[in-house]
């Protein structure tokens, strides 16, 4: 009888956790994704003089994406050999460098203009279909990627692996393509 007492405890007790999961990424996916809206239609705050040259900041944004990507596949490599303790210390890089990719972002674009896209044809055409689906999945990622997060550091294997086998390709595909934009972009900065 106490078994099942026990069983029942835990079972509300994960349905509980996984609420307030659910609730943390839904606030920090609106407070992530409403901070850079509001720069998008801001189109930076000042004339972008602060002492030193702005551009260095998407350089630095593509550095933290090429870190991210690296990061995740070491992450995605040691889950495959089911080392968890490395899995999570390349997780925990994979959202540091992420982090620091936020910061180096709403700077850049807090204190400076949008930079628009110089080329032409085809080349056009790719630079938009990427920077598209970059935005749209980098939208997209902001709770998926808190939520696997969350799930993972709290245990919850088989929903962390439910949820972390979409979160996986479209955190690589956003951070690979964060870097494919900025090298089309920069010869325009």
């Amino acid at each position: 009888m106490s078994n099942e007492n026990e069983m029942r405890h835990y079972e509300e007790n994960q349905q509980a956790n996984d609420k307030t999961n659910v609730w943390i990424a839904v606030i920090l996916t609106i407070v992530v994704n409403g901070l850079v809206t509001v720069l998008f239609f801001m189109d930076g705050f000042g004339d972008g003089d602060v002492g030193f040259d702005l551009t260095i900041l998407p350089m630095m944004n593509a550095i933290f994406n090429s870190f991210t990507t690296v990061f995740l596949l070491g992450a995605l490599f040691f889950i495959l050999r089911k080392n968890v303790t490395m899995h999570r210390r390349f997780i925990y890089a994979a959202f540091t460098s992420t982090g620091l990719f936020l910061i180096t972002y709403v700077t850049y674009h807090g204190l400076a203009e949008s930079t628009t896209y110089g080329g032409s044809g085809w080349l056009a055409g790719v630079y938009y279909f990427i920077l598209i689906t970059h935005i749209i999945l980098a939208i997209v990622i902001v709770p998926l990627a808190v939520l696997s997060f969350l799930r993972g550091i709290k245990f919850q294997i088989t929903k962390h692996r439910k949820i972390a086998r979409w979160t996986m390709p479209l955190w690589l595909y956003v951070s690979i393509t964060g870097v494919l934009v900025y090298i089309m972009i920069s010869p325009y900065y």
